[in-house]
């Protein structure tokens, strides 16, 4: 599931113009960093990534369907903050440190040898 939403990220992303600079996909949060026009506001760009998102995995998966009442499978809330402050690198690195911890998995770029045995845990 986790590598679908990586794609349809991807698709939504391009759709709109956008384009995935680095992401990480963690099993209760996503980082995502995406180079947007500056007409799409940050509200509008998570309006676009989580409803569409939320809506193409619902469809594709009957299970999120039962499991999350109401159609709303991701939180309302979310953060946001353009590069600035700190730059681009830096927030690749960060994307790329998160943590790792026991139980937990990581997906973005493309499988490394060791991560095959997920794969297969995730297709289900």
């Amino acid at each position: 599931m986790a590598l679908r939403l990586r794609d349809i990220i991807r698709d939504i992303c391009a759709e709109n113009k956008m384009e995935v600079v680095k992401g990480n996909i963690r099993p209760n949060h996503i980082h995502v960093l995406i180079s947007a026009p500056s007409y799409l506001s940050p509200a509008k760009i998570m309006q676009y990534l989580k409803g569409k998102s939320s809506y193409r995995l619902q469809r594709e998966f009957a299970k999120l369907r039962t499991k999350y009442w109401g159609r709303h499978l991701w939180s309302r809330g979310y953060f946001g903050a353009s590069v600035g402050a700190v730059n681009e690198s830096q927030i690749k690195q960060y994307i790329e440190d998160q943590s790792d911890a026991a139980g937990s998995f990581k997906i973005w770029d493309e499988l490394e040898s060791e991560d095959t045995e997920l794969e297969s845990d995730l297709s289900e």
